[in-house]
C-alpha cells in the first residue's frame, strides 16, 4: 500500500469515527428525528430490531363523573367534556395502561389521533384543544420527549359522545 492510501484510510477512519460519535443513539438505540426547525412532533423515529414494543389499541375518554349512573348509551358529549378534556382523559388512561406494562409516557414513539368534529364548532375538529392537551404530556419537564404523530378528523367515533380516540405505540 502506498503512504497516500494509508493516510487516506486513516483520515477516513477518523472522520467516520467522529460522525458516529456525534450521532450516537441513546442507550435504548431508539433515535427520535426532529423536524427542521424542531416542532411539536417528530419527523420520525428509528427503532432497532431488539427494542421491546407495546402497541395500544385506540383509547376513548372516561366520563368526567365516574359516579354517574347514566347508562353508557345515554351519555352525551357533556358527560365526557370537550376535545381538550377528552384528550386529557385519554392520555391519563394511556399513562395508566403503560405503567401497568412497565412503560412510561416518555417511551411513546408514535400516536395516531382520531378527532371527531365538535357540534359546537360547526362539525370541525378542535385541533387546538387536542394540541393543548398534548402539550401537557409531551415536551414537558416530566417528559421532554415528543413523538411521531398523525392526527385526522373522522366522521364519527365508537359513540356519538366521543370526540377523541388515540392509538399509542411505545418502545424501549
Amino acid at each position: 500500500m502506498t503512504k497516500t492510501f494509508v493516510r487516506s484510510l486513516a483520515l477516513f477512519a477518523a472522520l467516520a469515527g467522529a460522525s458516529v460519535a456525534g450521532a450516537q443513539a441513546p442507550k435504548s438505540g431508539i433515535v427520535r428525528h426532529s423536524n427542521t426547525p424542531p416542532g411539536l412532533i417528530l419527523q420520525g423515529v428509528t427503532v432497532p430490531a431488539e427494542a421491546k414494543m407495546l402497541y395500544l389499541s385506540g383509547q376513548l375518554a372516561a366520563p368526567i363523573d365516574p359516579a354517574n349512573k347514566t347508562p353508557p348509551a345515554q351519555l352525551t358529549i357533556a358527560d365526557f367534556g370537550d376535545t381538550k378534556t377528552q384528550t386529557i382523559s385519554v392520555f391519563t388512561k394511556i399513562k395508566t395502561i403503560l405503567a401497568a406494562q412497565g412503560y412510561a409516557m416518555s417511551d411513546i414513539i408514535k400516536l395516531t389521533v382520531f378527532v371527531a368534529g365538535d357540534p359546537k364548532l360547526g362539525g370541525k375538529m378542535d385541533f387546538a384543544g387536542m394540541n393543548d392537551a398534548f402539550k401537557m404530556y409531551f415536551g414537558t419537564a416530566e417528559n421532554p420527549n415528543t413523538v411521531a404523530r398523525s392526527t385526522v378528523q373522522v366522521a364519527a367515533l365508537a359513540g356519538p359522545a366521543f370526540l377523541v380516540e388515540i392509538e399509542a405505540t411505545a418502545a424501549k
